[in-house]
């Protein structure tokens, strides 16, 4: 097992990437999908809100549950039986296109990702070590985002060819792969001792700042990227671009994040960017890219933008991840992990939902300046908060920051 001082290997790490991976290319791939055929299957709008919600629905009841779980017997088996989870359940997407068996498939996905995910983070951030998760957070993240990009494109690709069936095995190929990886190079990282916590110990670790804040930064991130990935290309559609030009927007947001992550990451590890400094310039960042569209919606605006927004991403993400790593226990790091993925899906969810209902009422430029300020927000908290008072103290046997 690594730890401080020493670094895991990249083929140790690397499966763990992959399952980071499949998640978000799951989740984005088939959501895509869904809104590309629903005429074609027989979707109606509720029906659509329903398939769209069934992932994330059962993400945010069960990642905390397996989070748990991966403290309780370890990080390997959960992640591997979550791999094979998923591949069934995109298994069971290729036999029929109805809406019944596209929701049991989608259901059955989410599931499955709520057990590889917060265990793949659990393990990152027990195999880097606190002095070092900032550099391999930001690697992990840079393969999540690249899945939430290309989920959409490589779907669409993939539909085309030969419909939804062509996609759901696709699924099922790259998550039973990541399976075998997983269970051939990750190493059995042992179960540690867990003290028994009373309620009132569980809500006074659950409510700290040093976990509170780096999830909301983390919520907020996700919130603009879910935001960003849908609306800019509509906004570039409404200023005239053509297709392969509004698309190209999210194509420069996600390699400027994916890009950043990593160095964002290696500059915390070696004490040139503080978390609460980094997390509140990242989201800084974020608010600035999004207000500028608000106020000035121009096609030269537009690409600023996503650069912008595509490195306050890849600032943010990375050092949140990283912080609730190195302020959190090891034999607690599942649940911990679990808990802030809640965080991401409520952003994830509430981002577009919060531009979508304010562009409804008052257009988009609203929308999206309203999200800037939220963001804005956040990152005050974010900057100050974590500075008042003392983190949480360190886990035992790992050196205090």
């Amino acid at each position: 097992m690594s730890g401080p001082g020493t670094s895991p290997s990249a083929r140790t790490l690397a499966p763990l990437y992959a399952a980071g991976f499949t998640t978000a290319f799951g989740a984005h791939s088939i959501a895509a999908g869904l809104g590309a055929e629903s005429g074609g299957i027989g979707l109606g709008l509720l029906t659509f809100g329903v398939l769209l919600a069934l992932y994330d629905v059962a993400e945010v009841v069960l990642k905390p549950l397996f989070g748990s779980l991966s403290d309780r017997i370890g990080a390997k088996p959960v992640i591997v039986a979550g791999l094979v989870g998923f591949a069934l359940a995109s298994l069971l997407g290729t036999t029929s296109a109805t809406p019944l068996m596209l929701g049991l498939a989608r259901l059955g996905q989410g599931a499955a990702a709520s057990a590889f995910s917060p265990a793949s983070s659990a393990a990152v951030a027990r195999l880097a070590g606190p002095e070092a998760a900032g550099r391999y957070f930001g690697r992990y993240g840079s393969w999540k985002g690249m899945g939430y990009v290309l989920g959409p494109l490589i779907g669409a690709g993939l539909i085309w060819a030969g419909g939804f069936p062509a996609l759901f095995w696709s699924m099922a190929v790259i998550s039973a792969v990541a399976a075998v990886w997983v269970w051939i190079a990750m190493p059995w990282l042992p179960v540690l001792p867990r003290p028994r916590y009373t309620v009132a110990e569980l809500l006074r670790q659950s409510t700290r700042r040093s976990f509170l804040v780096p999830t909301l930064a983390l919520a907020g991130a996700t919130g603009a990227l879910g935001a960003a990935v849908g609306f800019l290309p509509l906004l570039g559609s409404g200023l005239h671009l053509n297709l392969f030009a509004s698309m190209a927007v999210v194509a420069l947001l996600a390699l400027s994040s994916t890009l950043t992550q990593p160095l964002a990451g290696r500059m915390r590890d070696r004490g040139r960017l503080s978390a609460p400094r980094g997390m509140g310039l990242g989201l800084a960042m974020i608010a600035a890219g999004l207000g500028l569209l608000a106020v000035l919606p121009l096609p030269a605006t537009l690409y600023v933008s996503a650069v912008v927004v595509g490195f306050g991403i890849g600032i943010t993400t990375p050092l949140g991840f990283a912080h609730l790593a190195s302020t959190t226990p090891a034999e607690r790091m599942g649940r911990t992990m679990g808990a802030a993925e809640i965080g991401r899906e409520v952003g994830d969810a509430g981002g577009p939902l919060i531009v979508g209902a304010v562009a409804t009422a008052a257009g988009l430029a609203a929308g999206l300046g309203t999200l800037a300020l939220l963001i804005a927000v956040a990152a005050v908290l974010s900057g100050f908060l974590l500075r008042r008072r003392p983190a949480e103290p360190p886990a035992p046997g790992q050196p205090a920051r």
